[in-house]
C-alpha cells in the first residue's frame, strides 16, 4: 500500500469519526466517551466541542511525548494540525447533522449506535493506515504499545475513564452531570469491541489485487 492510500484512508478515518461523534451527541442520549470531557468543557466555557476537543488532544499529544519518549517520533507532531482539522470536522458535522432530532427512543438508540459504529470505524480506519493518527487514539495506541496490552481493551479503558473524568468535572462546574447518559456507557463498552472487530477484518484485504493493510499494533 502506498503512502497516498495511507494517507486517504487516513483522512476517510478522521472524516467518518467527526460524523460519529457528531451523532452520538445527537442522539440526546450523552456523548461519545472520547468526546465526553471536550462536550462538558464546551458546555462550562465559551467554546465550540470542536475547539474543546482540540485543547483535550493537545493534553493527549503531550501524554504521548511523556510515554514514549525516546521512541516519539517527530512526525507525530503533526497531529497538532491533523487535530485541527478533525475539530473542524466536528464542528461541521454538528451543523450537517442540525436537522437530526429524534425524539421516539427507539430512534435514539438507532442514532446512537450508528454514531458509535462510525465512530470505531474511524478509529480502525486510522489503525490500519499505520500513518498517523489522531492524539486522543495514538495516547491509547501508545499506552498499548509500551504496556503490551490489546488496543481495543486499552481503548474500552481509557474511554471508561475520559467518562469518569467528564462526570466528575460536570459535577464540580456544573454542579450537574451533563452530557453523560446510558448512550455514553454503552458507547465506552462497544467501541473498543467494535474497532477490534473493524481491525481483525479489514486489516487484511485482498480483493482483485487491491489493497492489503497490515496495521502494527
Amino acid at each position: 500500500m502506498s503512502i497516498w492510500e495511507r494517507y486517504i484512508i487516513f483522512t476517510v478515518g478522521i472524516i467518518v469519526q467527526s460524523a460519529g461523534i457528531a451523532l452520538v451527541v445527537k442522539s440526546m442520549l450523552g456523548t461519545s466517551p472520547i468526546s465526553s470531557l471536550p462536550y462538558v468543557l464546551s458546555l462550562a466555557y465559551p467554546f465550540t466541542l470542536g475547539q474543546t476537543t482540540f485543547a483535550v488532544n493537545m493534553v493527549f499529544l503531550v501524554g504521548q511525548i511523556v510515554l514514549l519518549r525516546r521512541r516519539f517520533n517527530v512526525v507525530q507532531l503533526i497531529q497538532i494540525p491533523v487535530t485541527l482539522v478533525f475539530a473542524m470536522f466536528i464542528d461541521a458535522s454538528m451543523a450537517v447533522f442540525s436537522s437530526v432530532v429524534p425524539e421516539w427512543y427507539p430512534s435514539k438508540m438507532a442514532v446512537l449506535l450508528i454514531g458509535a459504529s462510525f465512530v470505531s470505524l474511524g478509529v480502525s480506519l486510522q489503525v490500519i493506515a499505520h500513518v498517523l493518527m489522531l492524539a486522543g487514539e495514538a495516547i491509547v495506541l501508545a499506552i498499548s504499545q509500551v504496556f503490551h496490552f490489546e488496543f481495543g481493551w486499552v481503548k474500552t479503558a481509557f474511554d471508561c475513564s475520559l467518562v469518569a473524568s467528564a462526570a466528575i468535572f460536570s459535577y464540580t462546574e456544573l454542579g450537574t452531570i451533563e452530557g453523560i447518559r446510558e448512550g455514553t456507557l454503552i458507547s465506552a463498552l462497544i467501541t473498543g469491541s467494535i474497532a477490534r472487530f473493524f481491525i481483525r477484518h479489514l486489516s487484511r484485504v485482498d480483493a482483485q489485487g487491491g489493497l492489503v493493510f497490515t496495521p502494527h499494533i
